[in-house]
């Protein structure tokens, strides 16, 4: 019979590698890598079901789960699935208020925390949540042998109850598993809520299977592939690629040692594949091209050389068109001597399909790596589509595109310009919001249910997607011009100068200007070359040497851009932007509302006829710390 749950598939692969010694899971520990048979896997999955079945855990019955990605993560979102329990993933950086928040309004019955930091959030609320959560239950202990709270229990211990369950009724956890059904829902996952509080989108195991096998069809997946577990599970590209194709296809999964070692753990496992944020993938350019600055004379002309090579190549490819011999053999000698050496300096030097996902990726990143000889492939899609909907495939990449509808999916552009797709991954609907959950979605004339993304966009005559930006974000200047601000701010990104831009404008301030963080490491390391001394983000931010460098990023972007949409001001902000503080989801991607209000006085200033503006602002720092900035920011104007 062909398997319906996540749960089921993965029973399968059970089944088949019983008593075959092949690696399910890897997870550095103490410097070594500890390897878990699929049969240690089953075991170990069966235990903590049982055991969690044996303390109150019933079909249908919510489980939140705040952690890092480790081993005891994913047994604990297997073993939950395996009862028919509902699967609810949390970022660790949230706040005790945010916690509470994903406890309560999915009606979650108990908690699993990964170490002291989320047990602390968790005691903390416990007057809030206490007689709905029946236990928190921890798989790190560390810092915690003098915590005697009843309410907290050891993973092991769950473990314990499971083993002699497990021994009274040997096929008890095989026949949960078996009544399972692929309408039945597998995980509740939180939109980003970037327009208001998170809304708790329902995926269906026949969601994720879908979606796996949707992926495995345009690019195929083995027992041998190994994959580095590090994307927080709580984000639906992170489940989606860690527990289906694990479950579907026996993919290894591996986890690294601590979430600070993520870029070593992977160099040593070479993951076959690969999925970064943008922010991740940005991060990384910013990593090299620093890396570069700082090589030796040889190694510094070998980059320069062979470089401009490599995205000659990287041009004629996304053409179409076949590179000379001469040119093809030029590739080859850097791909020799200087790209794969430094792929490799980041684990990439083995990776078949690298994927990117979330908000946009800037053409600029897109071109660099596959110069380097590492094609980077757009997924596109949203929370409520399971992960992804749309990708880039094989070669035909487009820079400007997030690519073509992946088997079983299709797409179609409103009269409005608004981006509708549908697929087999498109959710049950929100959790108790059914009037959200209508306004979500239009339903054709053929009956079919289109998930309406919000996001503007078009199809171009080669059948890609062309994403712009929100549809909500589109912004017209004075000019009657169109700009989408996400485009340039993925291209100031692009610099490794710069962690974050949001730009400004609209027909009522007639011209572009943008509010930019700085990359405190990367400019650091430069002020360090170049003998100048600061002492905090703030006070690096205003050197006048720092805003004449970036000034010179900043031009170098508005030369690709039309006229209209170039930025005419800019101001360095005193602090990075920060989730803990509203300013950004989760996920990273920017509340422009929000920021807005918050700086409205420095947008203000951007738009009057000043040369700075005087900021006060109380920064909250995550162990609940509080510091006043009293500085006043320069306003940078280009020509």
């Amino acid at each position: 019979m062909t398997p319906q749950t996540l749960p089921q598939y993965w029973l399968q692969q059970v089944q088949r590698y019983r008593g075959a010694d092949k690696v399910a899971t890897r997870q550095k520990e103490r410097g070594i890598w500890r390897r878990f048979t699929w049969d240690d896997e089953y075991e170990q999955v069966r235990d903590f079901a049982l055991g969690l079945e044996a303390l109150g855990l019933q079909r249908g019955d919510r489980v939140v789960i705040i952690g890092d990605n480790d081993r005891e993560n994913l047994w604990a979102a297997l073993g939950i699935m395996s009862l028919g329990g509902v699967m609810t993933g949390v970022f660790t950086d949230v706040t005790p208020r945010e916690v509470a928040y994903a406890i309560q309004y999915p009606g979650a019955v108990f908690v699993l925390a990964g170490d002291q930091e989320q047990v602390d959030k968790l005691l903390e609320i416990k007057d809030q949540v206490g007689e709905q959560v029946k236990k928190v239950i921890y798989w790190d202990d560390r810092g915690m042998w003098h915590y005697n709270d009843p309410w907290l229990m050891d993973f092991r211990e769950v473990q314990k109850l499971g083993r002699a369950a497990a021994e009274r009724e040997p096929d008890r956890f095989d026949q949960r598993i078996a009544q399972g059904k692929g309408e039945d829902i597998a995980m509740f996952c939180f939109t980003s809520g970037t327009t208001g509080l998170p809304k708790a989108a329902m995926i269906t195991h026949a969601n994720f299977i879908y979606e796996s096998f949707a992926l495995h069809e345009i690019d195929p997946r083995t027992p041998e592939d190994n994959y580095l577990s590090f994307i927080p599970m709580a984000w639906i590209g992170g489940a989606a690629l860690d527990l289906g194709p694990h479950a579907t296809h026996a993919v290894i999964l591996n986890f690294a040692e601590r979430p600070e070692t993520v870029q070593a753990n992977i160099r040593e496992i070479a993951p076959d594949t690969l999925l970064y944020n943008s922010r991740l993938w940005e991060t990384l350019v910013s990593s090299i091209q620093v890396r570069m600055k700082d090589a030796t004379w040889f190694n510094r002309t070998l980059y320069r050389v062979f470089m401009p090579i490599g995205e000659k190549m990287a041009d004629l490819r996304l053409a179409k068109k076949t590179p000379p011999i001469h040119l093809r053999l030029a590739y080859a000698l850097g791909r020799v001597a200087v790209f794969k050496p430094l792929l490799s300096q980041y684990g990439l030097h083995k990776t078949r399909s690298a994927y990117t996902s979330g908000a946009a990726l800037s053409p600029d990143v897109i071109r660099f790596f596959m110069a380097m000889g590492l094609p980077i492939r757009q997924i596109y899609g949203s929370t409520e589509l399971t992960g992804g909907a749309i990708a880039h495939r094989g070669d035909d990449i487009k820079f400007e595109s997030v690519g073509v509808p992946l088997p079983g999916a299709a797409m179609m552009i409103s009269d409005e310009g608004e981006i509708y797709l549908t697929s087999g991954g498109l959710f049950a609907g929100y959790f108790e919001k059914p009037e959200a959950s209508e306004e979500a979605i239009f339903v054709d004339d053929q009956s079919v249910r289109w998930f309406k993304t919000g996001d503007a966009g078009y199809i171009d005559e080669d059948g890609h997607l062309i994403y712009l930006d929100r549809m909500k974000d589109m912004i017209r200047l004075g000019t009657g011009d169109r700009y989408s601000p996400q485009y340039i701010e993925g291209r100031l990104k692009f610099s490794p100068y710069i962690s974050h831009a949001m730009t400004i404008g609209d027909e009522t301030k007639g011209y572009v200007t943008a509010l930019i963080t700085i990359d405190f490491d990367n400019v650091g390391r430069w002020a360090e070359g170049q003998g100048i001394a600061y002492t905090t983000y703030t006070d690096l931010s205003q050197k006048p040497e720092v805003y004449d460098l970036i000034t010179q990023d900043v031009a170098r972007v508005n030369r690709t851009l039309p006229e209209a949409a170039r930025v005419r001001k800019f101001v360095l902000l005193h602090k990075e932007f920060d989730a803990d503080e509203g300013e950004m989801t989760r996920t990273r991607k920017l509340r422009r509302r929000f920021l807005a209000d918050r700086y409205a006085d420095i947008i203000d200033a951007l738009y009057a006829d000043a040369d700075q503006v005087h900021v006060r602002a109380t920064v909250t720092y995550r162990d609940g710390r509080e510091a006043v900035i009293d500085t006043t920011l320069r306003i940078q104007k280009l020509l």
